[in-house]
């Protein structure tokens, strides 16, 4: 089987690249747009999503990490994770080992908004991974990957892909 990355460079050409461009731009619109829509009856915003979507992936999650994920000041979280707490979606407790960390954990309430959330959009990459196939799949995982920063990249495995990147 020839190397498809030398075989047809056709897909480096700049019009093939502003195309990408564009897919990432509809793509990310419509997959959050799903999900705007549900947080509009909270009057919650996308990084309410982020940080309900991440401390709901790992409950017990340190606000120092989830600072570190979301690449976002202090004051930015605290402004969201603040109105989250307040009104019961997300709930903090005092480290066991470090008494001066803040762990975080989604409430019954905050659990099932992230289930909301996170159900139309795993419907909607459903639906594109179904159309796509395997090996398209497969393809799409490679090319997300090599667009992620080298230090976040070893989050979804250790294939080589691309230059590094920090």
């Amino acid at each position: 089987m020839a190397d498809v990355k030398t075989a047809n460079p056709l897909f480096l050409r700049e019009d093939e690249l502003r195309q990408a461009i564009e897919l990432l731009f509809f793509a990310y619109r419509d997959f959050t747009g799903d999900a705007d829509r549900i947080l509009d009856d909270y009057g919650f915003g996308r990084a309410h999503h982020r940080v309900i979507y991440f401390v709901g992936r790992h409950p017990g999650l340190p606000v120092n990490q989830l600072l570190s994920v979301l690449q976002i000041t202090k004051q930015s979280l605290s402004r969201v994770l603040g109105q989250l707490v307040r009104e019961g979606f997300i709930k903090q407790t005092r480290g066991t080992t470090d008494r001066r960390q803040r762990l975080l954990e989604l409430t019954e309430t905050g659990r099932e908004l992230e289930r909301k959330l996170t159900e139309v959009q795993k419907h909607r990459i459903a639906h594109a991974y179904r159309d796509a196939g395997a090996d398209a799949v497969a393809g799409f995982r490679t090319v997300m990957r090599g667009l992620i920063d080298s230090p976040d990249r070893a989050r979804f495995g250790s294939e080589p892909v691309g230059p590094e990147r920090s």
